[in-house]
């Protein structure tokens, strides 16, 4: 895709949404306070002023109805995909969009500092089948050693060279001192670089590590990594919401 050079390019935000969470099923529609979280997280994106249009893409019709009937954009898609990437993609196939940041339903808190970093990264008229997306330092050993946080490492230029819930890198010898940067999961696409994504089949380490973004690496498609020293707080278990609660109630989120 050729961009006018005089043209502004189309900034979207589409937010996957299911209902059914494996891990804390229904939590999209728990309460934070007096909103639920897919709530609370498309009324903070829209807040931002990034985009010229954000919306709900979801299978449920519980989700489509809570973000409705308070004035919210939906795409309700009943069909299941692999991945939110790929449901951000269907639902693309019928909007304009030249760049498309997805930011996961329960990430309530994510800050507009990082996603501007993002946007800002996209050169269409260099590149328009480009991937970007956001990492920060770590600093708790057992976060570093748990599974459930997905680790990446860059090459120089901060291109991803891999994703994994294991420790990379490895620490063999005791200098140079190894740096580990969570991955965040929230990705800004071009239009080209998302529909492909969605016409590839599911890649064996993406399948093996859980991880989505693998596709893309393992296809050859550059994945641009933002640093950002924000921790954006994902609500996955009910521990994770009662934290969220009191940050809200002590003043710290709004």
């Amino acid at each position: 895709m050729e961009m006018d050079a005089l043209k502004k390019p189309r900034i979207i935000c589409l937010i996957p949404a299911r209902y059914d969470a494996t891990r804390y099923p229904g939590k999209l529609m728990t309460l934070l306070v007096n909103k639920t979280v897919i709530r609370y997280t498309y009324e903070n994106v829209v807040s931002m002023n990034l985009f010229d249009y954000v919306a709900v893409v979801t299978n449920s019709d519980v989700i489509r109805d809570e973000i409705e009937k308070h004035g919210g954009n939906v795409i309700y898609m009943p069909v299941n995909f692999e991945s939110g990437s790929d449901r951000i993609a269907a639902a693309l196939e019928n909007l304009e969009g030249d760049i498309i940041l997805n930011v996961q339903g329960d990430e309530p808190f994510v800050r507009p500092e990082p996603l501007q970093d993002m946007i800002g990264s996209f050169n269409l008229e260099q590149n328009d089948n480009m991937v970007a997306s956001l990492m920060r330092p770590m600093d708790n050993e057992d976060d570093v050693r748990s599974s459930d946080f997905v680790k990446v490492v860059c090459d120089r230029n901060n291109f991803a060279l891999y994703f994994s819930r294991s420790v990379v890198p490895f620490q063999k010898k005791a200098e140079p001192k190894a740096v580990y940067y969570e991955h965040i999961g929230v990705y800004g696409f071009t239009r080209k670089s998302l529909l492909q994504f969605s016409s590839l089949e599911p890649t064996p380490l993406e399948r093996i590590e859980s991880i989505e973004c693998l596709r893309f690496l393992e296809n050859g498609i550059p994945i641009k990594m933002i640093e950002t020293p924000y921790h954006i707080i994902e609500i996955d278990t009910e521990a994770d919401r009662i934290k969220a609660e009191e940050l809200i109630r002590s003043g710290y989120y709004k």
